[in-house]
């Protein structure tokens, strides 16, 4: 089978954790045995600012970490990708995409006759539902949300009548536990601090322990405004800017235990989506803790999987628990490892995408 995937950026994750997923799920499906391509837009948004930061270095990390992954770059000339759509079977538009390319492979579906579904890993739907609402996807088989959330979002809004909740994942090729010996630091967190939608939850659940606690801390991530970095500072933590995806395995190896932080719209708008992050840390084998977050489609096992912490003031005695307690953490990383090795795979998620598309082909041919 041939699968196109049109994503906002494949070579960069600069502010841009879909293609974490987008690598692990091309990476898969080629080892199944299937044909991908992938396309992006020239010069987009990532991959322009992760080049004003690393230059050329962008393309030798991507092709060194990266090998059997290849990337075609379009312009605003769509008429190119036509000989591509025309060989595929299954087409899968990522919602970072320019509503008119959105539009433009719509209308080509039925030309090339192939299934065409809509990928959606955003808040977008509740931050802004009226681009979501105007988005061109009557000719699309269906969409693909990241969390039952928001797929329950798309049927009351009448968005659209097909909407399977296909949930982020680990890619287990680049995220896996590393052997480090001696910790260098305490706590690491891994995350960008992006448009002020967890600045307090931060504060709270991460900064203000690791302060109580003098703890040895590091950030990395990008787009921390002055303001971040100078309450860093102030907390005695490090400051490590971005931080590619090569590197992220051998950090956590470095650290006694990790932090997520949800978005605000994860917690109250859109709950029960993990988002990336900890499906990532768990893969690594760091023990992992986690400001409030409902796990309403039981995905994990808190408490044994990761701790939760309800205030700040838990957060700093569960932390303080995990760096003191070798046991006790070896126990929560070990156990957090064997859920995402058990379901939460990029394997796992193309299994189930191909499951959809054989439920859509296959009335077609009846």
């Amino acid at each position: 089978m041939k699968v196109l995937m049109f994503y906002h950026s494949l070579v960069s994750d600069w502010n841009h954790g879909n293609a974490h997923f987008l690598r692990g799920i091309y990476t898969a499906l080629l080892d199944m045995g299937h044909k991908v391509a992938v396309f992006e837009p020239m010069d987009n948004w990532s991959l322009s600012c992760l080049m004003k930061e690393s230059g050329n270095d962008v393309f030798v990390d991507f092709l060194t970490n990266f090998p059997k992954l290849k990337t075609t770059f379009y312009n605003q000339d769509y008429a190119e990708l036509d000989a591509h759509l025309h060989s595929a079977d299954l087409v899968i538009v990522h919602e970072w995409n320019d509503p008119e390319l959105i539009s433009w492979i719509g209308s080509q579906k039925h030309k090339h006759h192939f299934v065409l579904l809509f990928h959606d890993t955003h808040h977008r739907a509740v931050s802004d539902p009226e681009t979501m609402r105007n988005l061109p996807l009557s000719e699309y088989d269906g969409v693909l949300a990241f969390g039952e959330s928001l797929r329950k979002l798309y049927l009351e809004n009448g968005w659209h009548q097909n909407v399977w909740t296909w949930h982020e994942a680990a890619d287990t090729t680049h995220y896996y536990p590393m052997e480090n010996g001696e910790k260098a630091g305490d706590i690491v967190w891994i995350g960008n601090w992006g448009d002020d939608e967890r600045t307090e939850e931060l504060e709270e659940f991460l900064i203000e322990p690791i302060n109580a606690l003098g703890l040895q801390a590091t950030f990395y991530g990008v787009r921390y405004p002055d303001k971040a970095l100078r309450t860093l500072k102030s907390a005695g933590i490090a400051y490590g800017g971005y931080l590619p995806t090569s590197q992220v395995s051998r950090t956590f190896a470095k650290y006694k235990a990790t932090v997520h932080v949800p978005r605000r719209f994860y917690t109250r708008a859109l709950p029960g989506i993990p988002t990336i992050r900890p499906f990532e840390a768990m893969a690594c084998g760091i023990p992992l803790l986690s400001a409030p977050w409902k796990d309403t489609e039981g995905l994990f096992s808190p408490g044994e999987d990761f701790l939760l912490a309800g205030s700040g003031d838990s957060m700093t005695e569960k932390i303080s628990q995990v760096v003191s307690n070798p046991a006790l953490a070896k126990k929560l990383a070990s156990h957090g490892r064997k859920t995402i090795l058990a379901k939460h795979t990029c394997r796992h998620r193309a299994e189930e995408l191909l499951d959809i598309y054989r439920s859509i082909k296959i009335p077609e041919r009846v």
